[in-house]
């Protein structure tokens, strides 16, 4: 198990900028061939704004790009096109999307688990009863968590004083004063065998203010078959680990500082 078990708390200073669920499924050409009307029928409650992109992508049939000039790597590459329809909640904090391989969920306001589970709920519902796919091929679960000092009063303390030193390494050492970026990125197994986190990590600056924040991005991840009558056994295994990293990642002080109540 390679984060502790540790009580679930809600912070009211969350650091999450945004969080996204997401379900792959084997290629279901109807959604692509067809509007997806009777799916909108059933979360138009809450998702009434619609929004239809095509995504490009390009394919290239070669093993050493290096080895051919670049209009013969044309040639030999070819594209995809794939619709990705986009609903979103009327105040856009909540957006559904559906392509032929994946149905997602992501929101910009994270409160917590449930009430971010009970908006995704009638898509998944939608997605089985008018598509059936057999079975899911990666179920994932992704936060970004920014840090933002002055957004919590911390403004003189540095980040060894924030967040644990075997997490933020070099920025643990006598050099961190003169580090001025900073990136990594670790895979790590969840302990079922199976599940994984990516965890990237980096400096990120405010846009308005400048300021210098510390962002993890944590994907957590299940790369195997699931089936359909599995899938709220597995997000919840990958949500229960997320709670453990983030509390895991971070000092008392930080801790403190998010205000954080016991559910």
């Amino acid at each position: 198990m390679p984060f502790p078990e540790t009580k679930r708390v809600i912070y009211s200073k969350n650091p999450l900028n945004k969080v996204i669920c997401q379900l792959r499924f084997p290629p279901i050409l109807r959604i692509d061939s067809e509007i997806p009307s009777a799916f909108q029928d059933v979360i138009i409650g809450n998702y009434p704004l619609y929004n239809d992109k095509i995504e490009i992508q390009q394919e290239t049939a070669v093993g050493q790009r290096a080895e051919f000039p670049p209009e013969i790597i044309k040639q030999l590459s070819k594209s995809s096109v794939t619709k990705n329809h986009e609903f979103c909640s009327t105040d856009n904090i909540y957006q559904i999307n559906l392509t032929r391989t994946f149905l997602s969920i992501s929101t910009s306001k994270y409160s917590r688990w449930e009430e971010f589970m009970k908006m995704f709920e009638s898509s998944i519902n939608a997605l089985i009863k008018i598509y059936a796919p057999p079975f899911f091929t990666r179920i994932g679960l992704r936060y970004i968590d920014i840090f933002e000092r002055s957004r919590l009063g911390l403004e003189d303390a540095d980040w060894t004083e924030l967040l644990k030193p075997y997490f933020i390494g070099l920025l643990s050492s006598e050099v961190s004063k003169e580090i001025k970026s900073c990136e990594n990125v670790y895979e790590i197994n969840l302990g079922d065998k199976t599940s994984i986190v990516r965890i990237a990590t980096s400096f990120v600056q405010n846009a308005t203010s400048k300021e210098q924040c510390y962002m993890a991005d944590s994907d957590f991840y299940y790369p195997g078959r699931t089936v359909i009558e599995n899938l709220k056994q597995k997000l919840d295994f990958l949500h229960e680990r997320a709670t453990r990293l983030i509390q895991w990642i971070i000092t008392e002080k930080l801790h403190n500082a998010m205000e954080p109540h016991t559910i």
